[in-house]
Formats: structure tokens, sequence, C-alpha cells
């Protein structure tokens, strides 16, 4: 494993400073001014993420092209017969959730555990936060129909807390502390999770194989989506994930991540090990699936990811709002690795996690700082010596890099007929790959600024905390969305004034890194209008497998 980690950091090294090497041709073709040098030293901040990227892509999608099964390949703990003597928990965590969605994948589930003759080795918990007294109400009737209903319903289980003590992480550990006695496993779930007992099965079987195994984290896809906010999204996401998933997984080995739900976990280790106290200034840990995947491998127990798809999905935000803050929510959360860096016990791989997850974030305000200080550096003359070529080399690398994982994810797809079919045919494919990637360039650079205004408010007590999340499709006014996004749009305007006060080419060499913050109000009706849904609907772009195979 030492040689495929140091390869590995030797390929993002090499992306990073290849980058890097273009820049400064870009920025020092007339000489250096100052707005120049700190856009150097932003990109420095950025380039490692970047780097990540591609390594974890071009590894990934080496293994996705030349293994006849790529999953099994990183995964050695695969498989798919055999008897299941581990009893599971099936704990999944409710919040003032709509249980008209959350109950009937539960009940796919455990119909197809007692189809494959296995139920008896399953129980299901409801661990419930909600407080809402309405909400409650309707929580305790469809939950109580719902176990009505069940073959069995003594395996079917509710529990709700008085307070919201620790967030999710809490939940599970006070579940684990006074309700898992006979369970040897643990399958989290959200509580927009839908899994297959065939994928469940498959991980059951894995913690049998190898009792080392204290996490194994299947990789998630999102669900059929109807509006086209989420159905976008998750259309690249999916392409993405299939190729870092399997690049990762393949330099991390036992050292892999734990993304919270849709995984198996082993209790006595989990409980003995995963407790989390609260940070320095008395709050709790918002992002705590890394820590606790950090702290099982710190132990000796193995956090494996398997990089399969087939039966793990889950539900994304249906629209910008709500992504928007989720990201928030995500970046409070993996901010506050910051202070647990340094603790003792943490192997070297583990403290690697909870950078790579800041890093995931950190990039933000920089990106945010390149894009002001390229327009005053253009505005104020610093940019008459533009190299046009290399500019352009530059920014096609640099997106290339950057969106390795779902442009090699989309390559996969167009070069394996049969999953190019699953999608409806490499036509269909294509315009869905398309249509997301234009979305993507679009969205990022508003995701980007709304990640760099909160950071600037965290030190003035700027919180999002971990507030119910809203699941369901909905329409977005253009009241809301000004209100929500003005920022990002006098920001964009103020940006591109500086680059037309250079010249029309700077301002065309723009559009793809920052033109989305111009459209951000309009963006964010569109993409959650029913008629603009309707219209991807009806013409299946960004269509998931399961869709298509749904008719």
């Amino acid at each position: 494993m030492i040689f495929r980690r140091i390869a590995f950091f030797a390929l993002v090294l090499a992306v990073a400073a290849g980058l890097t090497a273009l820049l400064a041709a870009v920025l020092g073709a007339g000489g250096w001014t100052a707005a120049e040098v700190l856009i150097l030293i932003a990109f420095l901040g950025t380039a490692p993420w970047t780097g990540l990227c591609a390594a974890n892509a071009l590894a990934g999608f080496a293994i996705l092209m030349g293994a006849r099964n790529p999953a099994r390949a990183v995964f050695p703990a695969w498989r798919d017969e055999g008897p299941v003597t581990l009893h599971t928990a099936i704990a999944v965590t409710v919040r003032n959730e709509d249980m008209g969605a959350v109950l009937p994948p539960l009940r796919a589930l455990l119909d197809g555990l007692d189809a494959a003759g296995h139920g008896d080795a399953f129980a299901l918990y409801l661990l419930s936060d909600t407080q809402q007294p309405e909400a409650v109400a309707a929580e305790d009737a469809a939950i109580a129909a719902f176990r009505a209903a069940d073959r069995d319903p003594a395996r079917i289980h509710h529990r709700r807390r008085l307070a919201n003590t620790g967030f999710k992480a809490g939940n599970v550990m006070e579940f684990l502390d006074s309700g898992a006695d006979g369970h040897a496993l643990m399958l989290m779930l959200d509580a927009d999770s839908a899994m297959s007992a065939e994928a469940v099965l498959r991980l059951v079987r894995a913690m049998q194989a190898d009792p080392q195994l204290g996490i194994v984290q299947q990789l998630i896809v999102g669900r059929p989506a109807s509006s086209a906010f989420p159905r976008l999204f998750q259309f690249g996401m999916r392409a993405g994930m299939r190729s870092w998933a399997t690049g990762q997984a393949w330099w991390q080995g036992d050292d892999g991540p734990y993304w919270g739900h849709n995984a198996i976990i082993r209790i006595a280790p989990f409980r003995e090990h995963c407790r989390l106290e609260t940070l320095p200034d008395g709050s709790a840990i918002l992002s705590h699936d890394q820590v606790e995947a950090v702290r099982m491998r710190a132990a000796g127990w193995k956090v494996r990811a398997l990089p399969e798809e087939a039966g793990s999905m889950e539900g994304n935000p249906p629209a910008m709002p709500e992504f928007l803050r989720r990201d928030l929510r995500w970046l409070e959360g993996n901010l506050q690795y910051r202070h647990l860096l340094m603790l003792p016990g943490i192997r070297l791989m583990g403290r690697w996690q909870l950078v790579q997850a800041i890093l995931l974030f950190a990039g933000a305000p920089l990106y945010v700082a390149m894009l002001a200080l390229a327009a005053l550096n253009g505005a104020t003359g610093g940019a008459e010596a533009f190299p046009r070529c290399t500019a352009l080399a530059l920014t096609l690398a640099w997106l290339a890099a950057l969106y390795a994982p779902k442009l090699l994810g989309y390559a996969e797809v167009l070069l394996k007929p049969a999953l190019a079919a699953r999608y409806g045919g490499r036509a269909l494919f294509v315009r869905g790959a398309a249509a997301e990637f234009a979305f993507t360039l679009l969205l990022d650079p508003i995701s980007a600024f709304n990640k760099a205004l909160f950071m600037a408010g965290l030190p003035f007590g700027a919180r999002m905390g971990w507030a119910p999340q809203n699941r369901a499709d909905r329409g977005v006014g253009w009241g809301e969305a000004a209100r929500m996004l003005w920022p990002h749009t006098l920001f964009g305007v103020l940006v591109f004034a500086g680059f037309a006060a250079t010249s029309w080419l700077a301002v065309l060499w723009a559009l793809p890194l920052a033109g989305g913050l111009l459209v951000a109000i309009p963006l964010c009706v569109a993409s959650s209008a029913p008629a603009v849904s309707a219209w991807f609907r009806t013409r299946r772009i960004a269509a998931t497998p399961e869709e298509i195979a749904g008719g």
C-alpha cells in the first residue's frame, strides 16, 4: 500500500505543479503586479484539491477500464453468497420527516430480506429526534401502521429522544448504548436512503468474511428525481463518484472514508471508540462521520469503501436553496476538524482524511479571491501582456483536472456499450452529460461565493447548526431567489465589469469560470420550475439507469 500512496501523491504533486507553472507563465508574461502575486498565492492554496481530483479520477478510471470487476478489485471482502450469521440492526435517523417518503424504501428492503430467506437476521430501528407536536403525531401514526402491517411487528422499533443532544451522532450513540443488544452490526441509513436487500446482504457477508472490518461504506447514487435541479446535480455526481471512489479505495485501502449512511458498522468497536466529545468551545461535532472513521481505524479496525453503486441510493436537495444550505452545514462541520488534527493516537492517514475534508471547502474563498484579484488586475492595466494561448491552455487544463472524476466517469460510460445502454444509449447519455456539465459550470461559482460569504461571517458568529431538512420537490419564486442570491449577482457584476474594462476577450475567458454568478437568480428559479423539470423528464435528459428501467 505504501508504494500506491507514494505514486498517488506524486501524481497529485505533478498535476498541482503543472497547473501552477502554467499560471505563473500567464501571470508573469508582462512582469508581476501585486495582484498577480496574490493570485498565485491563492492558487497554490487550491492546487492540492485540484491535484486530488485528477489523481483519484485517473487511478479510478484505470481500474474501471482495466478490471473485470472493478469493485472487487479494490474490495477483497466482496461476497455474494453464503449464510448470514451476524444479526444486524437497521438504524434510520429521522427528524420532522415525511414518513410517506421514508417508509416505502424500508418496506421494500424488509420484504427483499424476507424473500432472500434472511429477514430474521435483521431488525429495524427508527431513531427519532422529531419534537414538533404535529410531526410527532404524524410520525407515530405512520410507524404504527407500518409496524402493524409487517409479518413480524416485533422486529420494528420506534425510539424518540426528548432532546437533540449531539445531533445525529448523539442519537445513534444513545441507541447503541441502550437499544442495540443482541446485534453485532448496524446498517446506518438516512431518512432519504434506499438500499436493496442484495446490497445489504453483500455488506453483511463482507463483515463476516473479514472480522477486522469495522466500517464498510458503499457508494451512494441519487434516487430518480423529477425536479431539474437534483436530476442534473446527481447525474454528474454519479459519474464522478464512481471514478473517485474506485481510485480512493485503491490507495487508501483500510484507511477509507465513512459518509454517515448507506454503510455497515461493527457495533462493539464503534460504541467503544467512536463516542464524540464536544469541541473546545463546547459545541457538538457536526460532520461526525469522518471523525468516527478515523477513530475506528486508530483503534486497529479496518474502514473500507465498496465502490459499487448498485442497490444504494439517496435523495438529493430538491432546489438550489436547500443545496446551498446543506453545503454550508457540511462546510461548518468540516472546518471543525482543525480542532482535531493534533489529537493523540490518530494515524497519519487519519489526519490526512481530516485535512482532505477541510480542503474540500477551504478553496472556496481562495477561488473567489482569485476572481476578484484577476478583475482588479485587468481593470488597473495589469493584464496588458495577456498570453492568449497559454491562458487558454491553463483554463482547459484546470477544468480538466478539477472535473476529471465526472469527465472520466462519462468517458467510462461511452466506452462501455452495456453501461451506455442502461442510460438509454450513447446519444441520450451525451445530451444528459452536456446539460449537466453546463449546469455545473454555472452552479460552482455560485456555490463557491456562497461558501466564501459564510466563511467570512464565521469570526462574527455565523452558524448553520443542524436544522431539519426539506426533501420535497418545490418551486423557488423570484423573490426568494433574489433575497438569497443578490450578493452573488452583485459580486458577479463587479467582477465582469473589471474584466470588461480589460477587453471583451477577458470577458469571454471568464464566462466559464464565473458566468454563473451573473445568472444566479434565474438559474435558481429555472432549475426548480415545474415546466423546466417536465421538459427534462419528457426528453429523459439526465435520466438515471433506474429511471430508464422504470419506463
